[in-house]
């Protein structure tokens, strides 16, 4: 984060010289436009949405920054705050690189399609209000093979088979198949092959949920 103290001068940049090594002969042309401004709450004053900025920070260094006001929400952010409210558990989301952005719900009693319609003509409008960047929007049930992120989720599913990879080795492996034995204070206790081993929340890189087909 900037501080006002650090930084010596701003200016405004045409849009397409963001990842662009700065062109200081642009000034001279009128295409750079300097800012005058006390403290970071320029930003809403001027109404700046998503405008990239030249810095030149007193310790000599320049660099590039995209800048969005105070009060705009993310994707993420959307999300959180909006699918409790409508009675909806977000269980994950992803926006790749076409612009899709997918969004996996979950409920008690499982999704149906009328679910994912009224969800997505929600979102469609928070979208358009906080003017997020996305082409098209998929909503739909996570399945069954579907992820396990928060501590929530490990204790709901308690006795459930996973399929799980950690960051860092737990007893020399780092992929597990295994059951889950219980949850407690942010560490998993997952069974398998006879024996149990503890995995930290903080250690678990993905998890999903290992479905089993009884005949």
């Amino acid at each position: 984060m900037l501080s006002d103290g650090l930084v010596k001068r701003l200016i405004l940049c045409p849009a397409n010289s963001f990842g662009k090594k700065p062109d200081h002969r642009a000034k001279n042309q009128g295409r750079l436009k300097p800012l005058k401004f006390n403290r970071f709450s320029f930003l809403s004053k001027h109404d700046i949405i998503r405008k990239i900025f030249q810095v030149k920070l007193r310790n000599g260094h320049r660099a590039i920054f995209l800048f969005s006001p105070e009060g705009k929400m993310d994707i993420q952010q959307i999300l959180d705050k909006t699918l409790p409210g409508l009675g909806y558990e977000l269980v994950d989301s992803e926006l790749d690189a076409h612009g899709t952005l997918r969004v996996f719900i979950d409920k008690e009693g499982g999704i149906t399609v009328e679910d994912c319609a009224t969800v997505s003509n929600h979102l469609s409008r928070l979208f358009a209000v906080e003017d997020i960047d996305y082409r098209n929007l998929e909503v739909s049930s996570p399945g069954l093979d579907r992820p396990l992120k928060k501590a929530a989720d490990f204790v709901r599913f308690s006795g459930s088979l996973i399929k799980l990879k950690t960051r860092l080795p737990v007893d020399g492996q780092k992929n597990f198949i295994g059951r889950i034995e219980g949850f407690d204070n942010d560490v998993l206790a997952l069974s398998f092959d006879g024996k149990t081993v503890a995995i930290e929340l903080s250690n678990i890189d993905r998890a999903r949920i290992k479905p089993e087909f009884k005949f």
